[in-house]
């Protein structure tokens, strides 16, 4: 069964830093694009990040260019989600999704994507 299962999430002061994890599965994470998603309450699932199958091609939302940093290890079936400077617009819940067969390129929107995990709750309070 394909799973992707993320982690990492918790409580931090503005400023501070979490490395958010997405582990998958049943399946082996090369030759996926894989992106982050976050959705807070009442409001849309932005697309945060994304990483391409061989790493080559990553984005980022404006929100997240400078304080974010998406990266994969497929050795340990791992993508990462590296975020600094955190702030409380950042409270959400964070998504991964991938999807096969993406080797160079990668999107931010919710439809390119087959498999999803259950989501972690980053919380940024003062």
């Amino acid at each position: 069964q394909r799973q992707l299962v993320e982690s990492g999430g918790g409580l931090v002061q503005p400023g501070g830093s979490l490395r958010l994890s997405c582990a998958a599965s049943g399946f082996t994470f090369d030759h996926h694009a894989v992106g982050w998603f976050r959705q807070a309450p009442g409001k849309e699932r932005e697309g945060v990040s994304c990483i391409s199958g061989t790493g080559s091609m990553t984005d980022y939302a404006d929100s997240a260019k400078g304080r974010f940093t998406i990266s994969r290890d497929d050795s340990k079936n791992m993508v990462y989600l590296q975020m600094n400077t955190l702030k409380p617009e950042d409270t959400a819940v964070y998504y991964c999704a991938a999807q096969f067969g993406f080797l160079s390129s990668c999107a931010r929107r919710s439809d390119f994507y087959d498999d999803w995990g259950q989501g972690t709750q980053v919380t940024v309070f003062s």
